[in-house]
């Protein structure tokens, strides 16, 4: 009798174990598959849209001065980097006759080469414009011909940035941008776009357009001819709109729709209008309001692959393991 009795009390006690373990499981699957929310509030705020580029420091103008005629360079008058005005002399030098005949003085004396220094003056060079000397490719008693070009000068520095053709439309001229160099990571200098090319240019198939960044005032005195730059251009810039997560949107068949939290907590599908948008954020202009909360779907998906219940009391035995099916085309 005890010995009926123990074996009857253990058939209870693993159906009850065997039961209750596959009720928790079931359970746990529903608790799996279960849908929930992320929740996206609609409230007012600031958003700003930009355009980012990236781009080289080039002169806005870039002029190479060359002797008229060729000769020897006498005395050089400027240094690179050195500001000058527009007719000031740079340069003094010697056609390649006066510098034979002064040539031909020294051998009978200093008086003698300093009565054809006074009979046959030097040819001054002077800056055609006002601006920087960049280059300065020739030392005094240096040779040099017509074709050389013995300075070089720029007017004044800008950004030549690549804006990609998706985005060209939204620049305007004078618009604000910002220029951050990348050897000075550290300093922001404000712009504005001053030109925008005509003419497009193709690298790996992205087709982009120049457009001159110009800084306000003063370029910096660390700004140098080829640094590499980084450009932000501010597009729009709105204040106190109403606002939501882009990634609570839903585009249908041209409509764009929102699942607003409804009074039972359950999203009701609202079609909305909407304004600018950052990428992170978008502005809400018709069909929702400020307090709204937007609910995006998430499915919480089972970890536990079909036939691996460990109360099953076949187990894994016999089962095949289910391939991923390829990815739709």
């Amino acid at each position: 009798m005890k010995n009926l009795f123990k074996k009857k009390l253990t058939w209870i006690v693993v159906t009850v174990l065997v039961i209750g373990a596959g009720s928790y499981y079931a359970w746990d699957q529903n608790r799996k598959n279960e849908v929930t929310y992320k929740k996206f509030p609609v409230e007012i705020g600031n958003i700003e849209v930009t355009i980012l580029a990236t781009g080289t420091v080039q002169p806005e103008n870039r002029l190479e001065i060359k002797a008229p005629v060729a000769g020897r360079m006498d005395r050089v008058l400027v240094k690179e980097g050195q500001k000058v005005s527009r007719g000031q002399v740079i340069a003094m030098m010697s056609s390649t006759e006066r510098a034979a005949m002064l040539d031909a003085a020294r051998a009978k004396g200093a008086e003698e080469v300093k009565r054809w220094e006074e009979l046959y003056l030097a040819t001054p060079i002077m800056a055609p414009i006002s601006g920087t000397i960049i280059l300065r490719n020739v030392e005094q008693g240096q040779t040099f011909t017509t074709t050389d070009a013995i300075f070089t000068m720029s007017d004044r520095l800008t950004v030549k940035a690549q804006v990609d053709e998706t985005d060209i439309s939204q620049i305007t001229l004078k618009e604000k941008a910002e220029i951050v160099l990348d050897a000075y990571p550290g300093e922001k200098i404000q712009a504005t776009a001053d030109q925008i090319a005509f003419d497009s240019k193709t690298v790996n198939s992205v087709t982009t357009y120049l457009v001159d960044v110009l800084p306000e005032g003063k370029p910096p005195e660390y700004m140098r001819s080829g640094m590499t730059a980084n450009v932000t251009f501010y597009v729009k810039n709105k204040k106190d709109i109403l606002l939501v997560a882009s990634e609570a949107l839903r585009v249908q068949s041209g409509l764009t729709y929102l699942n607003l939290q409804g009074r039972d907590g359950k999203p009701v599908n609202q079609e909305v209008k909407v304004g600018i948008t950052d990428g992170r954020q978008t502005e809400i202009l018709e069909g929702a309001k400020e307090g709204d909360v937007a609910l995006v779907e998430e499915v919480k998906a089972s970890e536990s692959k079909q036939g691996s219940n460990p109360f099953s009391p076949f187990g894994n035995r016999g089962q095949s393991k289910k391939r991923p099916s390829p990815p739709p085309k």
